[in-house]
């Protein structure tokens, strides 16, 4: 039987650490979850409407969240932070005034800051992102998932897998088609994998995409 389990889920503890670090009495956590939901899809929001990137790439490759009594620190950790942080001086005092509103918190503040990552594209989200561009523009299938793969191998992983599901190439019938490079041991707790999953209209219906990489062993 396959026993399906999320790689980060699953590795929580060892290789993976929690995105969003509080803590709440059991009868508050499910406010603190949905807060949490709303800085997040609110920041996301902000990126794409903003954004001017031709290939349609956000770069946020993860959202983390701490929170104590008076304050809300939030770090988004981009691929691409020159809009946010070098076009324009103001923009991130902007999101933060956004991210105040969509919370309607008066007695605590909300801190952003911007962390570059080295290697974008050796991140499930932004290689997803990317991905979806490229299906978008009615790239074929393969063609998109051999170019992400190409792009892994710039930023030095050990393996990835790419799977994409759907109406493939604007088929009637619906597929699963996946391609790997290099290894992706995913029973194995001790290596470090990163995983993404990321849904993607295009005009012939909704695809699926989910990337594994395989990044180091702990």
């Amino acid at each position: 039987m396959g026993q399906k389990i999320n790689p980060l889920g699953f590795r929580l503890g060892t290789t993976q650490s929690h995105h969003s670090l509080w803590f709440a009495q059991p009868k508050n956590y499910s406010e603190g979850l949905q807060e949490d939901k709303k800085i997040r899809d609110c920041i996301k929001t902000y990126v794409q409407k903003n954004t001017r990137i031709s290939s349609g790439v956000e770069g946020i490759a993860r959202i983390e969240i701490q929170k104590r009594i008076d304050l809300i620190q939030v770090i988004i950790y981009m691929g691409f932070p020159k809009f946010l942080i070098e076009d324009r001086p103001g923009r991130i005092e902007e999101l933060q005034m956004n991210v105040q509103k969509e919370l309607k918190c008066v007695n605590r503040k909300i801190n952003i800051a911007v962390t570059r990552i080295p290697n974008p594209y050796g991140h499930p989200n932004i290689l997803a992102e990317f991905i979806a561009g490229q299906l978008k523009n009615r790239v074929s299938c393969r063609k998109a998932m051999k170019k992400a793969i190409e792009l892994t191998e710039q930023a030095n992983t050990k393996g990835i897998q790419v799977q994409i599901a759907g109406r493939i190439n604007g088929k009637d019938i619906a597929r699963v088609d996946w391609i790997r490079e290099g290894r992706v041991p995913l029973q194995t707790i001790g290596a470090k994998i990163d995983y993404s999953s990321y849904t993607v209209r295009t005009i012939y219906g909704v695809l699926g995409i989910k990337i594994w990489i395989f990044i180091d062993k702990e």
